[in-house]
This record gives structure tokens, C-alpha cells and sequence, in this order.
């Protein structure tokens, strides 16, 4: 397809995009859910799961597999500059108070849902359409474990801004274990794909790359990032020159991750983690999160969206690799994670709030299945239940973070009535 035909597909897709994620946005927010919910939603939408159920024809005259890769890459874009701005918001002092929870909780939500992989994964194999038979019974189970294991970083993230939590001891505390979680899940992915591929140099720049920035940004890219922000003042407007060069450090932090097999939304956050607070991440979330949010990001839901199928969930062997996945993955995440934030001596509420929050999956875990899927580690079986999973966690979670929060925000609001 030529290139001027590309980008004329390219302007309707996103066209489509953006007023099809703000209806179903909406709708969600109605409903009581965050809009990232029904964006979510919305890409499953535009898919083959209900548009090519209904309109095949139409869903692919929008959607030309000639065209997906610039989706693709806006999508990547998006959800990095996303995580940019969440690491911006991300306060350390509250990590430090808080280590002793923070760690709990991110060992639980690692180790619990490996141990459960481990157990279903001699019998999930004997299932036809779930796992390919080139995958051994050791790499399938590390699989599965980094998928139930996986957090919905992005939308966790998005769930506690929409909240006014950011910057809060339990927003922290979330966001903390989240990305710790899900920088773990990653490292093992990587060893899923170095074993299953033959090559474990995959796996050690994954995980030696990854510890490295990380601790590169700690130590000596914040006190290097110092002198930036200090070039810019409260009362005046972000200058051209700054911007410019924070948008070159975020590409070259997204493409270092990217680059050694974790993901570009790592390199994002920590980069906007690594930035002093004051005037410097205020103009930036400023002036770079309306088109973020409103333009970039729904690429990245369609996308995954497009790759979803649903139908095969109809196969009664199927299903019932479903339901015991799905109990997995209630008690991996959401069970085991209140469980380690009471043992570390979070209240009931908070630790409550924390499993609810922690349970979530999302895109994240449409990114490592759609991977898993590519590489031939699983088949369309396990990656469709995979999805079913990330869209109900995700789903269950604002409710049960409302519900186990509402004396909180009841007495938010009452020191707001009185003031």
C-alpha cells in the first residue's frame, strides 16, 4: 500500500478512534468506572471480538493490516508519555516511609502467582489450543505465572490520578508495588523467550539493562536532571528549548527499554521519576497531558484490541481452563497482595484498596500475551482467556476500590464541606 494511501487510512483510523474511546469513556464514567475502563473497552470494540463479529467487511476496510504498524507505534508512544507523566507524580519520600509495605506486597504478588502457575500448568497442557507443544512444562508455567503476575500499571496509574491519590502514601504505595511487579514479570518473560528461543542473551541484557538505568537514574540521572529544571522559573512559561529536550531524553530512555527487552513505559516512568519536582514537571504534565491522554493513548487500547478474539472462549475444555485461570488469578494478585499488606501493618481499608488495585490487569497484560502469542508460546486458547481476565480484573477493580475506600472519600469531602 503506498505511503500517501497509509496515511489517509491513518488520519480516519484515529479519527474513529478518539470519538469511539470518548463515548465509551463516558459512558463508563456513568457508570462508575474510570474512562481508561471503557477506552479499554472500546479497543476490544473496534476489533474483531464485536465489530468484525458483526460488520467483518467494515471492521476491515477501517482496519487494513497494511496500516497496524502505525498504530503501533502511536500506541507505543502514547502509553510511554503516559508513564512519563505518572513517574513525574511519583513521590519517593512516601516510598521510603512506606518500604517495608511496598516490598511485601510486590514479593507477594511475585511469588503467589508463579507457585499457582506451577500447580495448573501440568494440566492446562493436556488442554488442546493453550499452550504450543514446542513449550516446555518449565517455561510454560514461568509464562503463565509473569501473566497472572502482570499489574495494569498504566491504568493503575490512571485509576489513582482520576482518584486525586497521586502523590498520596497509598497512591505511592500502589504505584511502587505495581512497577516493581511488573519490571519482574517482564525480566521473566525475557526468560520465557531466551529459553523457549534457544538464547539466553535476551534474558541477561533484559534484566542486567533494566537494574542498571534503574539505578543509573537513582544515583546520578536525577542530581544531572537537577540543572535542568533549575533553568526554569514559577512565572514563566515552559521555554521551546527545555521541552525539546525532555522530549529527547523520554525517546532515548523509551528506546533504551525497548532496546533490551523490557518495555519502552519503564523507561518513561523512570525518567519522569528521576525529575526534581516544582515548576519543571507542573509545565509539563501541563502542557503535554491533554494530547497525551486524549490523542496518543487510544492507539494503544485499539491496538491491543485488534488482536483480541473472544469467540474461542465457547470450547467447553477451553472454558474450563478459563474458570481455574481466573480463580489464579483473583487469589495471586488481589488475595495475595492484602494478605502481605495487613502482614506489614497496613489498616484493613488500605490493604483492601491496595488487592483491589493490584488485581487489575489491563493492556499490560494484553502487551505480554500478545508477545507470548508472536513468539508461538501459547496458543489463541489461553491468550483469549488471558484477555477475558485482564478485562474482568480490571473491571472489578474501581468498584471494589470505591467500596473498600468510601469512608475516605466521605471524610475528604465533609473537611471540604466545613472549610
Amino acid at each position: 500500500m503506498p505511503a500517501a494511501q497509509l496515511s489517509v487510512y491513518f488520519f480516519l483510523q484515529v479519527a474513529v478512534i478518539i470519538a469511539v474511546c470518548q463515548l465509551v469513556g463516558r459512558l463508563a464514567q456513568r457508570l462508575g468506572q474510570p474512562q481508561v475502563v471503557g477506552e479499554m473497552i472500546a479497543g476490544v470494540m473496534l476489533g474483531p471480538s464485536l465489530l468484525g463479529l458483526f460488520f467483518p467487511e467494515l471492521q476491515r476496510a477501517l482496519f487494513p493490516k497494511e496500516t497496524l504498524g502505525m498504530l503501533y507505534v502511536g500506541g507505543q508512544l502514547g502509553v510511554g508519555m503516559y508513564m512519563f507523566l505518572v513517574g513525574t507524580e511519583f513521590r519517593a519520600d512516601h516510598f521510603r516511609r512506606r518500604f517495608k509495605s511496598a516490598a511485601a506486597v510486590s514479593l507477594a504478588g511475585i511469588v503467589v502467582p508463579f507457585v499457582l502457575a506451577f500447580m495448573l500448568v501440568p494440566w492446562l497442557q493436556h488442554i488442546p489450543g493453550l499452550f504450543s507443544e514446542r513449550v516446555k512444562p518449565f517455561e510454560a508455567s514461568l509464562f503463565l505465572g509473569a501473566a497472572i503476575a502482570i499489574t495494569a500499571f498504566p491504568m493503575l496509574a490512571r485509576i489513582i490520578h482520576e482518584r486525586g491519590l497521586a502523590g498520596t502514601s497509598l497512591g505511592t504505595l500502589a504505584l511502587t508495588a505495581g512497577a516493581v511487579d511488573d519490571a519482574a514479570a517482564w525480566c521473566i518473560l525475557a526468560v520465557v523467550l531466551a529459553s523457549f528461543g534457544g538464547s539466553w542473551g535476551g534474558a541477561y541484557a533484559a534484566i542486567g539493562g533494566g537494574v542498571a538505568y534503574a539505578l543509573f537514574m537513582i544515583f546520578i540521572g536525577s542530581r544531572l536532571l537537577r540543572r535542568l529544571a533549575a533553568h526554569v522559573r514559577p512565572e514563566a512559561p515552559l521555554s521551546a528549548s527545555v521541552l525539546a529536550l525532555v522530549l529527547v531524553l523520554f525517546c532515548l530512555s523509551a528506546f533504551a527499554m525497548d532496546a533490551i527487552g523490557i518495555h519502552a513505559v519503564f523507561g518513561g516512568f523512570l525518567l519522569g521519576a528521576g525529575l526534581p519536582r516544582g515548576p519543571l514537571t507542573d509545565k509539563l504534565r501541563e502542557q503535554l497531558q491533554p494530547f497525551v491522554v486524549i490523542f496518543l493513548l487510544p492507539m494503544f487500547f485499539t491496538y491491543s484490541g485488534l488482536n483480541t478474539r473472544l469467540a474461542v472462549l465457547f470450547e467447553p475444555a477451553i472454558l474450563m481452563g478459563a474458570v481455574a485461570i481466573l480463580a489464579a488469578s483473583f487469589c495471586g494478585k488481589g488475595i495475595a497482595c492484602w494478605a502481605a499488606a495487613r502482614m506489614a501493618g497496613e489498616p484493613q481499608r488500605d490493604a483492601m484498596a491496595i488487592g483491589a488495585l493490584m488485581n487489575a490487569r489491563g493492556l499490560m497484560e494484553l502487551i505480554i500475551i500478545n508477545i507470548g502469542l508472536h513468539a508461538g508460546v501459547i496458543l489463541p486458547g489461553l491468550f483469549s482467556i488471558l484477555v477475558m481476565m485482564a478485562i474482568l480484573t480490571t473491571l472489578m477493580a474501581t468498584p471494589l476500590f470505591n467500596w473498600v475506600t468510601r469512608e475516605r472519600h466521605a471524610k475528604s469531602a465533609a473537611a471540604k464541606l466545613h472549610a
